[in-house]
């Protein structure tokens, strides 16, 4: 029976798999409006940042959803698929869970921060429309 279970889901996430995708591609929002100065210093304080993630996960796809509309160049790291970012996610993070956004400080230390909706918020108080207006 677990075997039939199993089937089950993994043959409905091959087919939601690319609606989901797609689903994003169309309903991705446009990315705020920033002077290239403003867009250099966000994107500067952006290579610090990774965003663990698996495609179709529909709390990443909220997050790359806020993270175009933020207009953020945030490397994102498959960790589904690559097996060298799984293991960084379960040895630095603690745990494989996604999406999960690895903030690396100026003092060497590194913060994970797990859950859609506090990567979202920490997302907006950082590089939200405050911040773009301020520049």
């Amino acid at each position: 029976m677990r075997i039939l279970i199993r089937t089950f889901f993994r043959g409905l996430r091959l087919v939601l798999a690319p609606v989901m995708l797609i689903s994003e591609k169309l309903s991705t929002p446009r990315a705020i409006e920033r002077s290239p100065e403003a867009q250099a210093r966000v994107d500067a304080a952006c290579r610090d940042l990774a965003l663990y993630q698996f495609r179709t996960c529909p709390f990443c796809i909220r997050v790359r959803k806020e993270i175009a509309r933020l207009g953020l160049n945030i490397e994102l790291r498959d960790a589904q698929r690559d097996p060298e970012h799984r293991r960084e996610l379960a040895e630095g993070g603690g745990r494989v869970k996604v999406p999960c956004l690895k903030i690396a400080h100026a003092d060497g230390a590194n913060e994970w921060l797990y859950e859609s909706d506090d990567i979202n918020a920490w997302l907006h108080r950082r590089f939200g429309e405050a911040e773009a207006q301020a520049a």
